[in-house]
């Protein structure tokens, strides 16, 4: 795109946000952000040390010693911990299990938060960077130029994420996902809220490429009305 630009894609798991952002950043030659996979490989450092989870202060205390690199190609991103690739150790469902909790200590979004900002700060001297989380757009990066929070509902977020993860039943991952939106949703810090300004967009009907359509035309308009002031 001529104008740098960052796109936050807020939602709960299983909206559609991974693929979305992931296909929108390689439509508009930018950059890609998975701040999830942050979170998890945080989880997966906190597990491999044996440190408990639900130990609020444990977590804390070893908040700073994860290196954690993401790369930011949306067509092959990767995530690494302290040099190692944990692409798919992340995706065990030990990390799945134990995410929830580490992800509400104070600490931990603190550390990551600085993280996240480095890295959309340097993407914007490339052009820009999409960015999907749950908190984007209010809190890592409130002033970005456009802000989508995607959705779906239960049913479908539970069978888009079994056939990501071919694991389970459908009826299972369903209780896990609305699990995990209270968990959320209720969380002292970082919320996961609609952000001000942002367009809610329901996935539930359409198909991915339909999706990514409707979010490539949304930056195109907001972006080339912003140029055009």
């Amino acid at each position: 795109m001529s104008n740098a630009v960052v796109v936050a894609m807020d939602g709960p798991s299983g909206s559609g946000k991974s693929s979305t952002s992931r296909g929108v950043a390689d439509r508009l030659g930018l950059r890609y952000l998975d701040t999830g996979a942050q979170f998890r490989a945080m989880t997966a450092w906190m597990l491999g040390h044996g440190v408990d989870v639900h130990d609020a202060d444990a977590v804390a205390a070893r908040a700073g010693e994860p290196v954690i690199v993401s790369g930011t190609d949306p067509l092959a991103p990767t995530i690494t911990l302290d040099g190692a690739d944990v692409a798919v150790e992340i995706r065990s469902e030990a990390v799945t299990a134990a995410v929830s909790p580490v992800a509400t200590v104070p600490a931990i979004r603190t550390r990551l938060l600085e993280l996240q900002r480095r890295i959309i700060a340097d993407a914007l001297s490339d052009g820009g960077i999409v960015v999907e989380g749950r908190d984007i757009g209010s809190v890592v990066w409130p002033e970005a130029e456009v802000k989508l929070y995607l959705t779906a509902d239960a049913a479908a977020r539970a069978a888009r994420r079994n056939l990501e993860n071919g694991t389970g039943t459908v009826a299972a991952t369903e209780v896990e996902l609305l699990r995990r939106d209270a968990i959320d949703s209720s969380r002292a810090a970082a919320p996961l809220v609609v952000p001000e300004g942002a367009v809610h967009l329901d996935t539930t009907p359409y198909d991915l490429d339909q999706v990514i359509d409707l979010v490539v035309g949304i930056v195109e308009q907001t972006v080339g009305s912003k140029a055009a002031r």
